[in-house]
């Protein structure tokens, strides 16, 4: 079956026929681009999720030529071994994907309660989505945010475990000011009535970030932000992104993300470009200090020019930089 949505940019291609869409208290949405194997192993652990909650999982194709992914996923359904949908979201990109997959949720599930998000790359244990809803009504949270574990691909790199682009942003569960990503969240369907449309900025549909950004409005809006450390997701770290090349461009990006996701924030400030730069030069100046720190923390030089490249990749998005890693994502 393939309907068109009135959005006319995205394609359903199956729904599982005993899903009961009223009933529905929890939607799984599932990005994927190339990745069909992975992905797989993914719907697989989202299939064995100890709760009694009604859930549905919208897998997110990307991919509109070639559409492995969906191809991979759609016997799941048909086998009514997965609740949900496959759908195609034609417009390429990572924002687009994602808002794709979160408006398809709130057309065709009219009373779910929370939208949960992880990455065709990952791994949810099976007390996953269960933990991450009771953590929500624990902390009388809007969004709750997770912890990515690396699974690296050789024993070697477990040494790059501890470096900023791998390690999640906090230890502890509680609420917390801020969140960044979006490869392990719950979030409140009343964020999405109220967030404006599209969900996430398409200026950040190649770079990544547009989830940070997302977030940050969010919490601007006074949505309340929690963490779950006892619901991770395991994502599988390719060889390439342990290269030094690769940590380095994810560095910058990340500084650049910082930059953006800032100005954004402090558009309605009179002041907030210069500010904003301010801000960015001056951690750029007191990089190296915070380099040789984590150097004589860590003995790692890759984890010591982390704040360099973040700081440089802050001035660089003054000067119209962009690493538009996803434009490339078989070198992501």
């Amino acid at each position: 079956m393939t309907t068109r949505l009135e959005s006319g940019s995205v394609s359903i291609l199956t729904s599982a026929p005993e899903v009961a869409a009223d009933v529905v208290e929890c939607v799984v949405t599932v990005p994927t681009f190339k990745r069909p194997r992975h992905l797989v192993e993914t719907l697989e652990s989202l299939a064995a999720q100890e709760t009694d909650r009604s859930y549905a999982i919208i897998v997110v194709e990307n991919e509109a030529v070639k559409r492995e992914g969906a191809a991979a996923a759609l016997p799941l359904f048909e086998r009514g071994e997965l609740a949900g949908l496959v759908i195609v979201a034609h417009e390429r990109g990572n924002c687009a994907a994602y808002n794709a997959g979160w408006q398809t949720a709130l057309e065709v599930f009219p009373d779910f309660k929370y939208l949960l998000v992880m990455d065709d790359d990952e791994i949810a244990s099976p007390i996953w989505l269960e933990t991450m809803c009771k953590a929500a009504e624990s902390f009388r949270a809007d969004i709750v945010g997770g912890p990515q574990i690396p699974v690296f691909a050789h024993p070697s790199h477990e040494r790059f475990r501890s470096h900023p682009v791998f390690s999640p942003p906090y230890e502890e569960t509680g609420r917390v000011s801020a969140l960044y990503s979006s490869g392990n969240l719950l979030i409140g369907r009343q964020v999405l009535e109220r967030m404006d449309r599209p969900f996430l900025d398409l200026a950040f549909n190649f770079m990544g970030g547009g989830d940070s950004d997302f977030l940050s409005r969010a919490a601007g809006k006074g949505f309340r932000l929690a963490w779950c450390a006892e619901a991770p997701v395991h994502e599988t770290v390719p060889a390439r992104r342990v290269k030094a090349d690769w940590i380095r461009k994810r560095s910058l990006r990340n500084g650049v993300i910082s930059t953006l996701v800032e100005k954004k924030k402090r558009a309605g400030d009179r002041l907030g470009r210069i500010r904003v730069f301010a801000k960015s030069l001056a951690l750029l100046a007191l990089s190296p200090l915070r380099g040789a720190y984590r150097l004589a923390a860590t003995g790692s030089f890759s984890v010591a020019a982390y704040p360099v490249y973040v700081g440089l990749g802050r001035v660089l998005a003054e000067l119209g930089y962009a690493n538009e890693q996803y434009r490339e994502p078989d070198k992501n």
